[in-house]
């Protein structure tokens, strides 16, 4: 015997586009605003693909800076631009080569450092109390962020894993945080 299935039905639903998208977005970002101060410090993310991507999310959920360090490549670049869709002219961006002068620079700023790192010392990412202003560190897409930088910073969070992967890809583990964030105590 099959389970009994109910189905709902959304009248008159539809997608929004153009200028209703746009009248959504601002009813919302009014009624909803973010009480946190959010930026975010790349260490050496070697991809353009995941630069390009945390552009992206930075602006979504409008970080107050990124700040690149190590390898991490920069703007302009063809594959930052285009994963990004050029929201590297809207996001307040800057370069420091040294990641740990980068916290250091951050936390003279106020902002309470917190690394996205599977570290022995981490708590996951939904028991952490993040200050109104936090920083987020998150390091290379192989070797993580490192002991330097991790020793700087004043917190850790990891996202749980319940599947056979040990992790996720840098721009998708950043995103969950960074929203978490904005909406904690909701």
């Amino acid at each position: 015997m099959s389970p009994l299935v109910l189905r709902v039905k959304f009248p008159d639903m539809k997608p929004l586009i153009g200028t209703d998208l746009k009248r959504f977005l601002k009813k919302y970002r009014r009624q909803n605003k973010p009480t946190v101060e959010l930026a975010a410090l790349l260490q050496s993310i070697e991809y353009p693909a995941n630069v390009g991507s945390i552009f992206r999310v930075a602006d979504a959920a409008n970080l107050s800076e990124l700040v690149l360090s190590g390898i991490t490549p920069q703007p302009p670049h063809p594959t930052i631009d285009k994963v990004g869709r050029f929201k590297t002219t809207r996001v307040p961006w800057r370069y420091e080569q040294d990641p740990v002068t980068a916290v250091n620079q951050l936390k003279s700023d106020g902002y309470h450092m917190v690394a996205v790192e599977l570290a022995d010392t981490a708590v996951p990412y939904h028991q952490y109390s993040f200050p109104e202003k936090t920083c987020l560190v998150v390091g290379h897409e192989d070797h993580g962020v490192t002991k330097a930088t991790l020793a700087a910073c004043d917190g850790a969070v990891f996202l749980p894993m319940y599947g056979k992967g040990l992790s996720m890809n840098v721009h998708v583990a950043l995103s969950i945080v960074i929203y978490h964030i904005l909406h904690q105590g909701e």
